[in-house]
């Protein structure tokens, strides 16, 4: 059912780890495939990761299969899910109940929802599901649901546009943050001022990226930072205990995804810059 398990880190893993070691752990690879429907687990806050690309056909969320005493009940019979368009037009069908989403627009998917369906050519689904306690109402969010926030500056190369999509304020979740960013043209670092979530773990998807472009996602205490080397559509699992913040060859587009204890957005602690190692 899970293509790879990926388990916590601790900060002491980050001294005299290799760059291919750190992007073994935190870097999920290969993730969008055309025609499959792909997840993967980690067991930082328990995320389900994955991607639907379901082409000219229909994918379905799968039945668990594990652990055996879970085996043949929906995935989401103690989860929720948010959904994220980051390709063309596509629906995704919950109990019968279909829901187009555009570029960039959000579904979020309640737990004890049973059917799960993604279909259009030219979509590209970016799944998210976490634990949840309890279910709250299936809903559709888009980035016209709320005004935008604008950060950071062209002077600073980080003007950038964040579109809160499940948050508390926007759209009720019993665990799961979920929203996009967008740099203007121009523009290319990310998350600044960089930060730390305690207790809370956070996935990010860089999308927008031409085949020849990086980001350079950095990680790690401030006192001891770390980068991973991220292409289109790949992945990175940011520990609660990580700085994150990142530097692109040109303007691009993240989905952040966070699940923990507190759902409150201005929730982190701000790194300086000028004391980072």
């Amino acid at each position: 059912m899970f293509e790879r398990t990926y388990h916590p880190t601790h900060p002491a893993m980050m001294a005299g780890a290799s760059n291919a070691d750190l992007a073994d752990h935190h870097r999920i690879d290969d993730l969008f495939r055309d025609g499959e429907l792909t997840l993967v687990y980690s067991h930082g806050e328990r995320f389900v990761i994955g991607a639907a690309v379901p082409g000219a056909g229909s994918l379905r969320l799968p039945d668990q299969t594990e652990p055996a005493s879970a085996a043949g009940l929906p995935l989401l019979d103690r989860r929720e899910l948010g959904v994220v368009q980051v390709g063309g037009r596509g629906t995704v069908t919950v109990d019968g109940v279909a829901t187009m989403l555009d570029p960039c627009e959000a579904l979020y998917v309640p737990m004890g929802s049973r059917e799960v369906t993604f279909s259009g050519e030219g979509a590209r689904f970016f799944l998210l599901s976490v634990p949840a306690h309890r279910a709250f109402p299936l809903r559709k969010v888009s980035a016209a649901d709320a005004p935008p926030m604008r950060r950071g500056d062209t002077a600073t190369g980080n003007a950038r546009t964040i579109h809160q999509l499940i948050l508390p304020h926007r759209c009720a979740s019993a665990a799961l943050c979920l929203g996009i960013t967008i740099l203007d043209p121009g523009s290319v670092w990310n998350t600044m001022p960089p930060h730390v979530h305690d207790r809370r773990s956070e996935v990010y998807l860089y999308f927008g990226l031409g085949s020849g472009d990086r980001v350079m996602h950095y990680m790690g205490r401030p006192d001891a930072m770390r980068h991973i080397v991220v292409g289109n559509e790949q992945v990175v699992l940011s520990p609660p205990w990580s700085v994150h913040m990142g530097v692109g060859t040109r303007a691009y587009g993240f989905v952040w995804a966070m699940a923990g204890e507190n759902l409150d957005y201005e929730d982190m602690d701000v790194a300086d810059v000028a004391g980072l190692r």
